[in-house]
C-alpha cells in the first residue's frame, strides 16, 4: 500500500477505499481539534490535503500515540463503519517498547478493572470484575528493551499504558504512568507506543480491508 505525505510527518494510503481514508499519525499530533490544538491537527491536515469537509475520525488515538487513524470519507456510509468499532469488530494491533518482564509467560491477557483517575485525564487499575482485556505477547527481546505486541480486546481510556505499567513494564517515554511527570513534554522522548495494524471486514463490499504503518519503533 502506497502512502502519500502530509505536512508534519503524517500519511494517509493513496489506495485506501473510498468509503475510508487511514492516516499514518506521528507521535504528538492531536487526532481532533481541542483546546489549544485546533489548526495543528490530523484531522485538519487531511481535510486540507484531500479537500474533503466531510472527513472524520472514525476512532481516536492518543496525541503521544504514533499510528494508524482511519477516517469515515462518506457521511452516508459513515454509521456502518462506526458500528463496526462500538460492536468491537476491528482488529487492532499495536507496538509498544518497554523493559524486559522475563519472570512472566508469553502470550498473556491482562484483564483488569480500569476506572477515572486522578486527575482527571489519568486512569488506574482497581479492584472489581474486570472491564479491560488486552493480548501481550513478546516480539522481539532487545538488551534491555523489549518489543512487545499489544492487542486491546477493549478500548478503555489509555488501557494500554495502564496495563503494562500494571505488569512492570511502563512503556518507554511515557509521561503519565506509573507516575505523572511535571514537567514539559520532550519531543526527543516520544511514548514508544505505535498503532500498527487494523483490519475489518468492509460492511459494504464483505472484503477484508488491513491497513499497516509504515513508522517504526527503533528498539
Amino acid at each position: 500500500m502506497r502512502h502519500i505525505a502530509l505536512p508534519g510527518g503524517s500519511s494517509i494510503s493513496s489506495v485506501a477505499p473510498s468509503h475510508v481514508v487511514p492516516a499514518d499519525k506521528p507521535h504528538f499530533l492531536p487526532v481532533m481539534p481541542a483546546g489549544r490544538f485546533v489548526e495543528e491537527t490530523l484531522s485538519v491536515r487531511l481535510v486540507r490535503r484531500l479537500g474533503n469537509p466531510d472527513l472524520v475520525a472514525l476512532h481516536r488515538l492518543d496525541r503521544a500515540t504514533a499510528g494508524l487513524v482511519v477516517f469515515s470519507a462518506r457521511p452516508s456510509s459513515r454509521d456502518a463503519y462506526t458500528r463496526l468499532f462500538r460492536e468491537r469488530a476491528i482488529a487492532k494491533t499495536y507496538e509498544a517498547l518497554a523493559a524486559p518482564l522475563p519472570g512472566l509467560t508469553f502470550p498473556l491477557s491482562r484483564c483488569s478493572r480500569i476506572e477515572r483517575g486522578e486527575p482527571f485525564f489519568r486512569t488506574r487499575e482497581v479492584e472489581g470484575p474486570a472491564n479491560a482485556t488486552t493480548h501481550v505477547d513478546v516480539i522481539e527481546r532487545g538488551d534491555g528493551v523489549w518489543r512487545y505486541r499489544l492487542e486491546p480486546v477493549t478500548g478503555r481510556k489509555h488501557q494500554l499504558r495502564v496495563h503494562m505499567a500494571a505488569m512492570g513494564a511502563p512503556i518507554l517515554g511515557d509521561p503519565m504512568y506509573p507516575e505523572l511527570r511535571d514537567e514539559p513534554a520532550d519531543f526527543s522522548d516520544p511514548l514508544q507506543l505505535l498503532a500498527r495494524e487494523l483490519s475489518f471486514i468492509d460492511p459494504f463490499t464483505d472484503e477484508e480491508r488491513r491497513f499497516v504503518s509504515l513508522r517504526s519503533l527503533d528498539l
